[in-house]
């Protein structure tokens, strides 16, 4: 290891992930990413410079100790390193899989600001070892000392079993409430199996279970019972991480007509209730030859590649800017490049167009091109007068972004909200303005990302316990 520490690798490039063929895996829902060996990690990790003032560690929203344990699989000391990853991150897996690294850690690798040098493969690591624990590895449960204490988590995502499993290892009883019929909020329903297998989102869940954290499904908070009735029964604090699963449509003519999905409806049916197994699941997932998806999100590049593995023939990602501006991971537009999708940038539809019968039979697309920015940072789309074309499709899946379930705004007195629904926090504690509620991830700040909304957990039961140990 002290060679290792002396000479690292300066390899310029990362050491290539296997994968899944294109043309097979685009007609499958097994993993496209098939995962570093044994000696592809420690190759990979050989190429951190394990620098003394990490950047990479300011870059991720939990504080991974990354070169730590970057120098333990350099070493080959699998369990170790998984060790050292959770100190900080409860769900290590699914954070290799699906964080945005190259925004985040890996954006801030020394070795990735050298020109023409890839950063270390920090993401491709943290999946490495935590897949390595779940089949290697010591599986204990630990043994915490109870405090007396209990918090209420609504919502079984990201943030709430980040929060309810920091709450449970300092002592407190802790409840999730799901209003779906399995755990895991959007790591179940809305992150399809080809990216994020289903087993491996229970396995981490287990992992939190084993805290002693209790779950409970199908209960609506909002409607099977209130944030006060949560009160009255003696939580001594809530945590609202119920996410954002409304979804936004673009209000234009023929969004009513059969065929036409949010992305959040089309990607719950396949994923959480299994509907590219029909019919031998009940759950009918309506694919047409031709599938037009608008937006160009992480979401939007699922659905669409859903889509294909469903047996669509030509799939269209629709999307108003360019492909600079596009939200999505860069990964993810080069797999859906790689799988066959069909890109239309500077493209907006304006009219989806129906049969006599009802069902989507086109969509007239709009031509856009690019002026100055605006409040995002990005350049303002702006219609080409007298540019338009129709796409023929049966299917047209909207996927322009989601907010937060109104529900529970709705039936929360006292608690203060943005006008697009966001649960308003201290940003320090994240706590809201009713006392002893505590909200965050996409429930605060919109659809946002799997990481992000693990450190509000994170944040809001640190806060919780140190409010809460005081009394």
């Amino acid at each position: 290891m002290a060679e290792a520490r002396r000479k690292p690798n300066m390899s310029p490039e990362k050491v290539k992930m296997p994968e899944q063929d294109p043309n097979v895996r685009n007609k499958n829902f097994k993993e496209v990413a098939l995962g570093y060996t044994k000696e592809m990690a420690m190759e990979e990790a050989t190429r951190c410079l394990n620098c003394k003032n990490p950047f990479c560690v300011k870059g991720c929203p939990v504080n991974v100790p990354i070169p730590r344990f970057i120098q333990e699989v350099a070493k080959g000391d699998f369990e170790r390193a998984y060790e050292v990853i959770t100190e900080e991150n409860a769900l290590p897996a699914i954070c290799g899989r699906v964080c945005p690294q190259e925004n985040q850690c890996e954006g801030q690798c020394i070795r990735g600001r050298k020109k023409g040098s890839e950063p270390v493969g920090i993401g491709r690591l943290e999946r490495f070892v935590a897949d390595w624990h779940r089949e290697n590895g010591k599986q204990t449960k630990p043994e915490i000392k109870k405090n007396g204490k209990k918090v209420a988590v609504v919502g079984s995502g990201p943030s709430g079993i980040t929060c309810a499993g920091e709450l449970a290892k300092r002592g407190y009883d802790v409840h999730v409430f799901e209003a779906l019929h399995k755990t895991g909020g959007v790591l179940s329903y809305g992150i399809p199996e080809f990216r994020l297998p289903k087993k491996l989102v229970q396995s981490e869940i287990d992992t939190v279970a084993d805290l002693g954290v209790d779950f409970e499904t199908d209960v609506v908070v909002g409607r099977t019972i209130t944030v006060d009735e949560l009160e009255e029964a003696g939580y001594n604090a809530v945590f609202v991480g119920s996410g954002a699963g409304l979804p936004r449509f673009q209000n234009i003519p023929g969004e009513n007509l059969n065929g036409v999905y949010s992305a959040n409806e089309f990607l719950t049916r396949t994923n959480l209730m299994k509907g590219y197994m029909f019919p031998d699941r009940p759950t009918p997932v309506k694919v047409s030859e031709t599938v037009c998806v608008v937006g160009a999100g992480n979401v939007a590049m699922d659905a669409a590649r859903t889509a294909k593995r469903l047996g669509a023939k030509n799939v269209y990602i629709v999307y108003r800017r360019s492909e600079q501006e596009a939200p999505a991971r860069k990964e993810e537009i080069h797999h859906a490049k790689e799988e066959g999708i069909i890109f239309k940038f500077l493209t907006n539809p304006i009219a989806v167009n129906g049969t006599e019968e009802g069902w989507v039979k086109s969509i007239t697309c709009q031509e856009m091109e690019l002026g100055e920015p605006d409040a995002s940072g990005r350049r303002r789309p702006i219609p080409v007068e007298g540019h338009t074309f129709d796409i023929e499709c049966g299917t047209f899946i909207v996927a322009i972004g989601q907010s937060p379930n109104p529900l529970i705004r709705q039936t929360t007195p006292g608690l203060d909200t943005q006008k697009w629904g966001g649960i308003i926090v201290n940003e320090e504690t994240n706590e809201t303005s009713r006392e002893n509620v505590y909200a965050g991830g996409d429930a605060v700040t919109g659809a946002a990302t799997v990481i992000l909304a693990m450190g509000a957990g994170k944040k809001a039961a640190h806060a919780i316990d140190e409010k809460l140990s005081k009394q």
